[in-house]
Formats: structure tokens, sequence, C-alpha cells
């Protein structure tokens, strides 16, 4: 017997009833997308690696520790499987100049990779959403998307779910309080951890984002990027704060919210829940308004979120929150292989109508009794069973036995229904 292969840890098979979930998900997101007029973009999983150098910046996490990398052995490329699609999706749009005739609101959805230690609603191949505005500058955008993830969180029902807001400001007033900050810390340094440490003179922007409980009193202290920002950042930032009081959009001003990617400038924002443990980060975003030139193109504004698919799924299911699986409509009994094919033409027809049907299939040892064929059909969750008996067959005619009390459906009792008007009356079996 061969060797059983199993997958790579941290990358998980997803089956039914649980990919009903992700589907209607994902249903959701896409009508939502359309009615903020946002249009969907794919790009490639595999991309050079240098993007994600480039755009993410040498010294992140995601950069140093995380990306699955690797050369390609045909041409010596060197490739890294996507750990975000931000800077994909930037690429794609600076390659085939999308700007050329104004600027564009895309979404995305799809499988990303990094490498990290496998925990709940955090995984190794994860999947996301994300919407993303291109040639935008103004803070009505950043204020669009917000609102637009919070539509989301109402349409799926989601409570303890709050909004952190910061700005960056811009590269120069960034760099006068990197100079207050790097001092601060220097002053402190015997309390830095090995990561803190390390990052002091690379990044130390990141330090403040630090989850180590014994340097939460040092980073709480230390100089707030906000108190550097000059009149027009401050401008944009008020101006966004403005919108969203204005929509009733209830937000905290986190001043060491600074998200782990380089290319964000002003804006940026996470949604956050108590609800998941230590993985509270549920979608996040900004503006990065220097990445469009960063990766090559014209110099363009930006601003965009994405959302973690796992997590939200996760939250949903803490909430009680996911709908019920879908079943479908009737359960098909053939007790007899020969009448195969006058089942398969009569429930094609109730298909086409739109009627969800499983049929009963044999094997080797025949059709099985009907019997065993109703516990099936029961289990299946099916609302009726359409028994296509020899009898009925005979005389042209299926039989329609509800198989659920609950009421629903204008079926009520076994009724015997003429398969050459199973057009006419499939309707009746929604």
């Amino acid at each position: 017997m061969a060797e059983k292969l199993s997958a790579v840890k941290g990358m998980n098979d997803i089956f039914a009833p649980e990919s009903a979930h992700w589907e209607w998900l994902e249903g959701k997101v896409r009508e939502l997308m359309a009615r903020y007029a946002y249009r969907n973009v794919r790009t490639p999983i595999v991309e050079p690696t240098g993007l994600f150098v480039r755009g993410l910046g040498e010294v992140t996490d995601i950069v140093e520790k995380e990306m699955y990398s690797f050369e390609d052995r045909l041409n010596g490329e060197q490739l890294t499987l996507r750990p975000e699609a931000t800077a994909g999706v930037v690429r794609a749009v600076v390659e085939h100049n999308l700007l050329y005739d104004g600027p564009k609101r895309l979404y995305y959805m799809g499988p990303m990779f990094r490498h990290e230690r496998p925990q709940r609603g955090r995984y190794r191949q994860f999947h996301q959403v994300g919407a993303e505005a291109l040639g935008f500058a103004g803070p009505d955008v950043d204020a669009e998307l917000i609102v637009m993830a919070a539509d989301l969180w109402a349409e799926l029902g989601l409570t303890d779910v709050a909004l952190e807001i910061n700005s960056l400001g811009q590269p120069a007033e960034r760099s006068a309080h990197r100079q207050a900050l790097i001092a601060y810390l220097e002053r402190h340094i015997d309390r830095l951890d090995e990561d803190a440490r390390r990052r002091l003179y690379s990044n130390p922007l990141r330090i403040l984002d630090t989850k180590n409980p014994a340097m939460q009193a040092l980073v709480e202290a230390a100089p707030k990027l906000i108190d550097y920002l000059g009149a027009e950042s401050l401008a944009h930032f008020n101006a966004l704060r403005e919108l969203l009081d204005a929509q009733g959009i209830a937000y905290r001003i986190n001043p060491r919210l600074v998200r782990g990617m380089d290319y964000y400038n002003l804006s940026v924002f996470e949604f956050v829940t108590t609800s998941l443990g230590a993985q509270g980060t549920v979608c996040a975003g900004g503006r990065y308004d220097g990445l469009i030139a960063q990766i090559g193109g014209k110099p363009a504004p930006a601003v965009g979120w994405a959302l973690g698919v796992e997590r939200i799924l996760e939250l949903l299911k803490a909430q009680n929150r996911l709908p019920a699986v879908p079943v479908p409509d009737c359960y098909a009994i053939v007790p007899q292989a020969g009448a195969q094919a006058t089942v398969m033409r009569v429930l094609r027809v109730l298909r086409q109508a739109g009627i969800s049907i499983q049929m009963h299939a044999g094997g080797p040892d025949g059709q099985g009794s009907m019997k065993s064929q109703f516990k099936k059909a029961d289990a299946s969750g099916a609302r009726y069973a359409l028994i296509f008996g020899e009898s009925e067959l005979a005389a042209g005619q299926v039989a329609v036995k509800p198989l659920r009390a609950d009421g629903q459906g204008s079926i009520t009792g076994q009724t015997l229904l003429p398969l050459t008007e199973a057009a006419t009356w499939a309707a009746r079996l929604r």
C-alpha cells in the first residue's frame, strides 16, 4: 500500500457543510461590492519576490520571516507565493495602465500564504477579501471603505466589532517622529526585548505594535506620531473623522496603530473584536499613496482594506450567526434501475425550473430497498421525497411525499403528479 499523504501543516481542506458557509459569505461580499460599484480583479498567486521586498519593506516580519519564496528551476527567477494582495493588485494596475482613463474601485477574494505558527483563525494558507480604491486622494474614499466594511458587519449580523483609526502622516513627518522615537527608546534600551532591539534602527515604528506585556507601559509613554503631523495630514485625518461621525460610525483613535507594511501613509484603521482571543483584528487597511510609484507607475493615491475570511467565519460561529446549511428541495427515490432514464429526464426538467434535487444512485448491488432509500432521503434534509415507483411510472406519475412537518410548502400530504407536466408543478416544491 502506498504511503498516505497529508496536506501541508496549516493548509486546510474545506468540505461541506463548512464550504457552504464560505460560499454564503463570498456571496454576501459580492453583493456588497456591487452596491458600492467595486469591480472584481484576479491576480496570480505567484509573484516576483522583488515585488514584496520593494512594496512591503525589507525589514517587515512578512518579508523577513513569513514568505514562501523559491527559485524557478527553469529560469532561476525568484518567486513568492503572495503573502498579501495589495502589492499584486498595484502591480497589475501599473502593468496594464488601468488608471489611464481615471480612478478605479476594485475588489478581490483568494488565498494568501505566510509561514507562521498555525492557530485559531490564522493559517499558513489563509483567505482574504480586499477592496482597493486607486486614484482617489480625498478622505471621502477612506470613509467610504470604512463604511462599506461596517455595512458588511451589519449585513452579517456581527456585533463586538470595534473600529480603531490613526494617521501615519507623510514620510517627512514620520521621519521627525522616528528620530524622537529612537532617542526615547535608546534611553530605555534595557527594557527592550530582543525583537525591539533588532528593530530599533531599521523599523522603530513597529515596536509600538509589540504584544509583549512587559513593554506596554514603555510604548504607551513613547512619543506619538499624531503630535508630529503637519496641517495637511491633520486636515485629512480630521475630515475623515467628520465623515465617520456624520455616518454614525463609532471609532477610537489608537496612536499605536501602525500596520505591518511599510507602504502605508495618512489614514490607517483596523476593525477588532474581543471574541477571538489574541487574534482580534478581523479587517485592516489604510492609505498607501506612495506604493504605485514605488512599484514603477506614475504617482497616484490609493487606499484599501483586507479582511480575513477564516476569522470572519470564526466570529460568525462564535456569535451563532452562521446560516443553516442548504439542503436539497427534494430527494428522488428510484426503486428500479431500469427507470433511471425516465427519472433523470423528469429531474432535469425540475432542476431547470430551479428545484434542487438529490437523486438516489444505485451501486453494483442494485438500487437498495425502499426503506433504505427513505432513510437516505430523510438524512438529506430534503422537504419532499419524489417516489418513482413501478406503479407510479406505469401511470405516468410521480408520488410526492412531504418529509418535514414544518407546515411550509404547498404539498401537505402524499400527492400524485403527472410526469409530463413537471415544469408546471415544479414551483410547488420550493
